[in-house]
């Protein structure tokens, strides 16, 4: 049904230490529905809570996708380090709590921590896959849907292609962790084709991360957002509960730090603005060509 419209998000984690308030005020004047929220629950005592989260998401009827799991060397699911699994396996269990709480659909794992690009050893895809089988009955219990993402291999040690990641899932052996995040900046770097890397992930596919080619806001960069937009519609992701999430982060190696920063809210109004208005563009000059097709 070409009628119905490819549902938008934003990952708000880029939106660094500005309120939930101020960041929903933001979606809403751009007509955005849903929002991927930072995985930002570090500790018991730190990060969102679920019902001052669920208070102000009414007041501005916007839903939650999903929830951006960070994983960094401290919370490593492929890690040599038990410690640092063993926080690993912590950090996905209370964002699968909250993520239900707050009607969240997905929660994005990453099998290696991102910033380490040097290998521990060969082993890393055994330990990853072996400690992520045995959270299956938390996603169960949850029901919430595990979205494996392939990093570039700048970034991250193992899984860098939706091919990999198909791998990785059938190794993980869990019917309750099977879907994958795709991400446009990290398939530019890692697949021939991102067209086709859409297509190859099909009904697994969850969500698709969107920056420019340059990592900022659409429109700005060299990115073939009509071949993305015109796969999506052919996997008839717009009929499913799947989702098209905005992260343009900026260009550079490590955008992390910015998490952590106070943002200028003017260039994110900007950002904002131009990225929902250029692919809704994109978006409707494809559907015209599907449907004199």
């Amino acid at each position: 049904d070409i009628n119905k419209r490819l549902k938008i998000s934003w990952s708000n984690w880029g939106f660094g230490l500005e309120t939930l308030e101020e960041g929903l005020k933001r979606l809403k004047k751009n007509n955005i529905e849903y929002v991927e929220l930072h995985g930002n629950l570090y500790g018991d005592d730190i990060g969102y809570k679920s019902e001052e989260v669920m208070k102000i998401l009414n007041e501005y009827d916007i839903k939650v996708s999903g929830i951006c799991g960070m994983f960094s060397r401290y919370n490593d699911l492929s890690s040599n380090n038990p410690i640092y699994q063993q926080n690993a396996i912590d950090y996905i269990k209370r964002q699968l709590k909250f993520a239900q709480e707050v009607d969240g659909k997905y929660l994005l794992v990453v099998p290696a921590a991102v910033g380490r690009n040097i290998p521990y050893d060969s082993s890393e895809i055994i330990r990853s896959t072996k400690i992520l089988k045995s959270l299956e009955k938390y996603f169960e219990k949850n029901k919430i849907r595990a979205a494996i993402e392939p990093i570039r291999a700048a970034e991250t040690t193992i899984i860098h292609t939706v091919k990999e990641a198909k791998n990785y899932i059938k190794l993980v052996d869990s019917k309750y962790i099977r879907h994958i995040n795709g991400d446009v900046y990290h398939m530019l770097s890692g697949e021939k084709h991102i067209g086709e890397a859409i297509l190859e992930a099909g009904e697994q596919l969850v969500n698709l991360h969107m920056a420019d080619s340059n990592r900022m806001a659409l429109g700005e960069g060299c990115l073939d957002i009509d071949t993305i937009i015109m796969s999506l519609y052919i996997l008839k992701y717009n009929e499913r509960e799947c989702f098209v999430t905005f992260e343009p982060l900026g260009p550079g190696g490590d955008p992390y730090p910015a998490m952590n920063e106070v943002p200028d809210p003017k260039k994110l109004d900007i950002l904002v603005k131009k990225s929902v208005e250029y692919f809704r563009k994109r978006e409707e000059i494809i559907l015209e060509y599907l449907k004199m097709k």
